[in-house]
């Protein structure tokens, strides 16, 4: 019976020294982990209102309001474990472990997130732009955190990773809103360059896709013995860019034809 009282009295003891020695760190510990939590929550709507007050780009912003809040949450319970009593040691060399084996599988993928990111932020072209990239030219349709869909011209649906485009030369024709339309066509020397000129004047003034600014503009471009070469600029939006183009040389031939100037190729 003493035995037993003993194991109590001795079994007692050592819990209340474990609970003076440890006992004030692990409340400690617990209390900075649910003051923590509270504060990362507030973090995070906070930032959810900045990046919308920035217009950060609607689908990055849930994802980088979750990675900070995850990076913070993560790092609080790494910080209150060793207040607890829990040795982080093993932990540490397996996480690493792990992060290194991640990152060497998957850093094709990772750094196209990262590119992705880098296209929503920095916006080197948006939603709606023309494009020419990887010997593609289209309308950007999407952009994903790890790739971009751009739809063709001709209607093709081209998916480009996202580090090719953060990597690579990209032309973007639509971002100033306007292109010049250039064009040049060859005559004989028999034909007098002013008449030319007012017919050109003449159809970008009735063509309504013609700007106004930057000035149209017209000259001789090249003598060669079989005639002269005239080359002609003018500015037009650059959405529906080749449809103009289209139009405006339709336009400019036919009303050459009716000034009474023949075309290479014309006969009588």
């Amino acid at each position: 019976m003493n035995i037993e009282a003993d194991k109590i009295d001795y079994f007692y003891n050592k819990a209340y020294e474990w609970i003076i020695a440890k006992g004030p760190s692990i409340i400690m510990g617990f209390v900075l982990l649910f003051v923590g939590l509270w504060l990362i929550k507030i973090i995070g709507r906070w930032l959810q209102s900045g990046m919308h007050r920035r217009d950060v780009n609607p689908s990055l912003r849930p994802f980088l309001s979750s990675l900070i809040v995850i990076t913070l949450r993560i790092f609080l319970v790494l910080t209150v474990m060793p207040m607890i009593g829990i040795q982080l040691t093993f932990l540490t060399v397996l996480i690493g472990g792990i992060g290194v084996a991640a990152g060497l599988a998957l850093s094709g993928t990772l750094q196209n997130f990262a590119s992705g990111v880098l296209i929503l932020l920095l916006k080197p072209f948006i939603v709606g732009d023309n494009i020419i990239a990887q010997g593609q030219e289209g309308t950007v349709s999407s952009i994903q955190i790890f790739y971009t869909i751009v739809n063709t011209f001709d209607n093709r649906t081209v998916v480009i990773p996202n580090s090719k485009l953060s990597n690579e030369v990209i032309i973007n024709i639509s971002r100033q809103g306007s292109r010049r339309l250039d064009i040049e066509m060859k005559f004989s020397y028999g034909i007098d360059y002013e008449q030319i000129a007012t017919i050109f004047n003449k159809t970008a003034d009735e063509f309504k896709n013609c700007l106004k600014t930057p000035e149209r503009r017209i000259g001789v471009s090249s003598l060669e013995d079989s005639g002269f070469k005239v080359a002609l600029n003018i500015w037009v939006k650059a959405h529906g860019f080749m449809d103009t183009k289209l139009a405006f040389q339709k336009a400019f031939m036919e009303n050459l034809k009716s000034g009474g100037i023949k075309l290479p190729g014309m006969t009588d």
